[in-house]
């Protein structure tokens, strides 16, 4: 089955590992399934300021806030779906890579119009 793998859905299948990925570890929608596993803690800063963060309660709770962690185990899920289950698991490894490269795209639209934004402003200083 590996041998009929073919660059394009291969390709996909990063993509939509990625968006995936980003899903669970980020994405205000999925924050419902990460908070039951989360804790608040007040961290102290050497200024004397202080700062409330979220850290895991469990080692499951990391893993739904670890990006790295997140990442093996969507990659995992979408390769056996793709093996095993290809009619259920490929419209949705269609629609993630979508995603995933939309979102790879908007960075670096996000990241140039930043950078444009920079370079007017340092040029406006500079007149």
């Amino acid at each position: 089955m590996l041998r009929e793998l073919d660059w394009m859905t291969y390709i996909m299948i990063i993509l939509a590992s990625y968006r995936f990925t980003h899903l669970i570890v980020f994405d205000k929608i999925t924050e419902f399934i990460r908070n039951p596993f989360m804790k608040k803690e007040t961290i102290q800063h050497e200024d004397g300021s202080t700062e409330i963060k979220k850290v895991p309660k469990s080692k499951f709770g990391y893993l739904l806030n670890c990006y790295w962690c997140a990442g093996v185990w969507s990659a995992v899920f979408l390769a056996l779906g793709y093996l095993f289950i290809p009619k259920i698991a490929m419209p949705l490894i269609f629609i993630f890579s979508i995603a995933g490269a939309q979102a790879i795209l908007e960075t670096f639209v996000g990241v140039g119009t930043k950078a444009i934004d920079l370079l007017l402003a340092a040029k406006k200083r500079m007149d």
